[in-house]
C-alpha cells in the first residue's frame, strides 16, 4: 500500500451509521518508509460514536479506558506540523495492558490512579490485551480527529492469541467454578448436534464433557449446562427462516443481522442482479488453511430448475482430500461485472487475513453452459468461457484452471439409464461416448465420430432426442475445452460429486419443499444444517471423537471406499478386456461387473452406479488397470502427458524458446519432486533437516531485541582491538538515551 506523508492528502470520513467501528473506515498508511501507522480522519464530534462501535464488536465486546492523555491550549505553538495535537488520548482495551491471569505480568506501579469503575467487567479480568488506538485532536484543525491504530487485529495478547471474548477458547475468567465458560468450540459443537437432530440427552452429555475440560466436575456446572442446552434447543427449534413475509425483505434482514458471514451482497434492481455471497468465520479459516498453495473447486449452478436462484459452492480439499464448502454464492447472473465482483470480494476477504494466500489451481465444471436459462449461441458460449478462464481465474485467483469431468459423465449416464431400457445398449452407448472423448488426443475427427454414433443408435429415439437437443450443438466446444485445459483426477471428481449429493440430500429432503422459491429458506439451510454437518465432520476427525460421525465422514467419497477394496478382489478379463469382476466385501457370494474397465466411462451394475454416480467398483478397477501396460491411461494422465509433450515439441534447437521451456520444465519438476518428498516423508522435521543452511546478514544498529549469536574465534585469532569496539557501542547507547 502507498504511504502518505502529509495529513492534507488523507480524506475526511464520516460514516452515516449512528455508531461505527474500524471496519467501517478506510485506513491509510501515514508516515515514512521506516515507520508508518494506519490512520483515518473523522470529525472530532464523532469520536464517541467510533469508541462505542469499537466496544460493540460481536467477536470481542469490551470497553476502552484512557491510558494516557495530554492537552495544549490554542496558540501555545508558534510553529507546528500538520499532525500536531491539541488534545492527545491513548485509548486501551480494558482487558489490558496488564495481565492478571495465570502466568501474566503486572505492570510497574503507576504514578496515577486508574479509574477502575470504567474497566471491563472487573479489574482482575485484565488479560494483557494489546488492542489500543490514539485519538489526536489536530492543532491546525480542531474540528478534526486523527485516529492512529497501530494494530487492527482482533484483541490478542503479546503471544498473538485472542485473550477475551467469544473467540477466546482458554480464558475461563473469574467465577468459572460456579459459572462455566462456554467457549466458541463448545457452542458450535452443541449447535451442530442439535441441528443434526441428535437427542437432547446425548447433546447434554457431550456438552458437559466439553465444559468439564475447562471447569472440572461439579453439580452447579452440570445444572447450568443442562439449562444452556435446553435453552439452545428451544431457540433452534423455534427459529424460522421467514424473518418477513416478503422474501426480498427477509433476506435483507438476514444480511443486516449476519454481516460477518456476508462477503458480498447486491440487491435486485432495474440495473443490478441479485448476488449474495455467504462465508462464515469458520469457512474463512478453512479456506486459508486448506486452500493456500492447494486447489479450489466450484460446484456450479446447483438447483437451476428448482431454486429461485442457482447456488454455486466454492470448495477446498481438506486433509483427507474431501471437498469442504468454504463459500456459497447465490445468483443467476454470469455477467462479467457480477462474476468479477463476488470473486474479487472472496479473494480480498482471504487476503485481509493472510496477505500471502494463494491457490495453485481452480477446478471448474462449466455447468452454466448446460442449463436452459443460460443457453446461447456458439459465440456467446465461447465468450463466456474465455472470460471465466482468462480473466476471473487467471487475473483474480492468479492460478491455472483445470476442467472437472464429473458433471458431464453424470449427466450422460443418468440419461442413458433413464431413456434406454436395454442393459447391453446402455453399456455400448456409454462406451462409445467415452471413446469420442478419448479420441481428442488420438487425432480422431470428433464430427465424424459423432455422426457415426448417431447413425448407429438411431433406434434409441428417446435418448437421441435428448442428446441432439442438449449436447450436439455444443459438443465441439466441450471437447475443445477438455483438450485445452488439464483434466482433474477421479479422486477430485469423486470428492466434488460427494459434496453435491450431500447438498442435494440436505436441501431436498425437507418438509418445507414449498419454500424452494424463497432465498431465506436456502440461506437458513446452508448456514445451519449443512454448515453444522461439515463442522462436526472436521471436529470429529481432528479430535478423534464421535466415532460414528468420523467413520461416515471418512467413507463419504467413492475414492476412499475404493481404497478399502483389496487388489485381489478385482478379477480382470485378460482375454478380451471387456469387463472386470469385483468381489463384494460385505457378501462374499456377490460379485459386481464393471464394463469397459480402465476408462472414466466404465459402467458398473451396482445400484449406486445405475443412479449416475461414480461408484467405488469403477474407481478400484481403474486403479488396478493403471498399473498394467495393456490398458489405456486415465484421461487426467493423458492430459498431463500432452502438456509435457507440447513443451518438448515447441522450441527449436539453440533458441530462446528452448531456454524458456527448459526453465518452465525444470521449475515444474522441482515442485513435483518437493510434493512427492513431502507426501512420502514421515514428518516435517525430516524435510526441514535436509534444507540447505542459509546465512543471514547481520542486522543494522537499529535492530531492537536480542542480537544474533556470533561464532567464537580461536584464542590466537581474536583481535586485540575488541575492547575499543565495545566502548564505541556503549557510547552509542548513551547518546541514544540522551535523545
Amino acid at each position: 500500500m502507498e504511504i502518505t506523508e502529509s495529513i492534507q492528502d488523507i480524506r475526511l470520513q464520516d460514516p452515516p451509521e449512528e455508531e461505527f467501528s474500524s471496519a467501517d473506515l478506510s485506513w491509510t498508511k501515514f508516515g515514512t518508509s521506516e515507520h508508518h501507522d494506519d490512520v483515518a480522519l473523522i470529525p472530532y464530534d464523532r469520536v464517541d460514536a467510533f469508541i462505542i462501535g469499537e466496544c460493540s464488536i460481536v467477536e470481542c465486546p469490551t470497553r476502552f479506558h484512557i491510558e494516557k492523555g495530554r492537552k495544549r491550549t490554542e496558540g501555545s505553538l508558534k510553529s507546528y506540523k500538520s499532525d500536531e495535537y491539541l488534545e492527545y488520548r491513548l485509548y486501551w482495551c480494558s482487558f489490558g495492558p496488564e495481565n492478571y491471569g495465570e502466568g501474566g505480568e503486572i505492570l510497574p506501579s503507576r504514578r496515577y490512579r486508574l479509574n477502575t469503575r470504567n474497566r471491563a467487567a472487573r479489574p482482575q479480568s485484565m488479560r494483557g490485551c494489546t488492542c489500543h488506538f490514539i485519538v489526536k485532536r489536530l492543532y491546525a484543525r480542531p474540528s478534526i480527529a486523527l485516529i492512529i491504530y497501530n494494530d487492527r487485529r482482533q484483541h490478542v495478547n503479546k503471544s498473538g492469541f485472542v485473550c477475551h471474548g467469544p473467540l477466546d477458547r482458554d480464558a475461563i475468567g473469574p467465577g468459572a467454578k460456579t459459572i462455566p465458560y462456554i467457549c466458541d468450540e463448545i457452542q458450535q459443537q452443541t449447535m451442530s448436534l442439535i441441528y443434526l437432530g441428535i437427542p437432547e440427552e446425548n447433546v447434554l452429555q457431550k456438552h458437559i464433557e466439553g465444559v468439564q475440560r475447562y471447569c472440572g466436575s461439579n453439580s452447579k456446572a452440570s445444572m447450568s449446562a443442562s439449562q444452556y442446552v435446553h435453552k439452545m434447543g428451544m431457540i433452534i427449534k423455534r427459529s424460522t427462516h421467514e424473518l418477513d413475509l416478503d422474501d426480498q425483505a427477509s433476506i435483507r434482514l438476514w444480511v443486516e443481522r449476519n454481516k460477518k458471514s456476508v462477503f458480498v451482497y447486491q440487491d435486485t434492481s432495474d440495473t443490478d442482479s441479485f448476488i449474495l455471497g455467504i462465508q462464515t468465520e469458520w469457512q474463512v479459516q478453512q479456506m486459508i488453511r486448506f486452500g493456500h498453495q492447494s486447489l479450489m473447486a466450484a460446484d456450479s449452478t446447483f438447483g437451476i430448475k428448482k431454486l429461485k436462484y442457482p447456488l454455486c459452492t466454492l470448495l477446498v480439499f481438506d486433509s483427507r482430500q474431501h471437498a469442504l464448502p468454504v463459500a456459497w454464492v447465490i445468483t443467476r447472473s454470469f455477467a462479467k461485472q457480477d462474476v468479477s465482483k463476488w470473486m474479487k470480494a472472496l479473494v480480498d476477504r482471504a487476503r485481509t487475513v493472510d496477505s500471502s494466500w494463494k491457490i495453485s489451481g481452480f477446478l471448474i465444471d462449466d455447468a452454466a453452459a448446460e442449463v436452459d436459462p443460460i443457453r446461447h449461441d456458439y459465440f456467446d458460449l465461447y465468450t463466456c468461457i474465455d472470460f471465466i478462464i482468462d480473466w476471473c481465474f487467471r487475473d483474480i485467483f492468479c492460478c491455472p484452471v483445470l476442467f472437472c469431468l464429473w458433471r458431464v459423465r453424470r449427466s450422460w449416464l443418468r440419461n442413458i439409464v433413464k431413456r434406454c431400457h436395454n442393459i447391453e445398449v446402455q453399456r455400448e452407448i456409454f462406451k462409445r461416448l467415452g471413446r469420442i472423448v478419448y479420441g481428442i488426443w488420438g487425432g480422431v475427427d470428433s464430427i465424424d465420430s459423432m455422426e457415426e454414433f448417431i447413425q448407429d443408435f438411431v433406434d434409441q429415439t428417446s435418448f437421441m432426442q435428448y442428446f441432439k437437443a442438449c449436447w450436439v450443438p455444443k459438443i465441439e466446444m466441450w471437447l475443445a475445452t477438455m483438450k485445452t485445459l488439464p483434466l482433474a483426477s477421479q479422486e477430485a471428481c469423486g470428492a466434488i460429486e460427494a459434496y453435491h449429493l450431500k447438498l442435494k440430500l440436505r436441501l431436498y429432503d425437507d418438509s418445507h419443499l414449498g419454500s424452494l422459491q424463497r432465498v431465506d429458506w436456502l440461506v437458513h439451510k446452508l448456514t445451519t444444517e449443512l454448515h453444522s454437518s461439515y463442522w462436526l465432520d472436521r471436529y470429529a476427525d481432528e479430535s478423534d471423537s464421535f466415532q460414528n460421525v468420523k467413520e461416515e465422514y471418512v467413507a463419504s467419497t467413492s475414492w476412499h471406499r475404493a481404497l478399502q477394496i483389496p487388489d485381489d478382489a478385482v478379477i480382470l478379463d485378460d482375454k478380451d478386456r471387456l469387463f472386470a469382476k469385483v468381489l463384494s466385501q460385505k457378501d462374499s457370494s456377490q460379485t459386481h461387473i464393471v464394463w469397459n474397465p480402465g476408462s472414466e466411462f466404465s459402467l458398473c451394475d451396482c445400484s449406486w452406479s445405475m443412479q449416475g454416480n461414480l461408484c467405488k467398483h469403477v474407481i478400484k478397477v481403474n486403479m488396478v488397470c493403471d498399473n498394467r501396460q495393456d490398458y489405456q491411461s486415465s484421461m487426467s494422465f493423458q492430459s498431463f502427458r500432452e502438456i509435457i509433450l507440447s513443451l518438448w515439441r515447441k522450441p527449436m534447437d539453440d533458441s530462446v524458446a528452448l531456454d524458456q521451456s527448459l526453465a518452465w520444465t525444470n521449475q515444474m519438476l522441482d515442485q513435483i519432486q518437493r510434493l512427492v518428498e513431502l507426501h512420502n516423508a514421515n514428518g516435517i522435521s525430516s524435510i526441514v533437516n535436509n534444507l540447505p543452511l542459509k546465512w543471514n546478514a547481520k542486522k543494522g544498529r537499529t535492530f531492537t531485541g536480542r542480537p544474533s549469536s556470533i561464532l567464537a574465534l580461536p584464542p590466537h585469532l581474536k583481535s586485540s582491538s575488541r575492547n575499543p569496539v565495545v566502548k564505541r557501542i556503549r557510547k552509542r547507547k548513551r547518546v541514544a538515551r540522551l535523545r
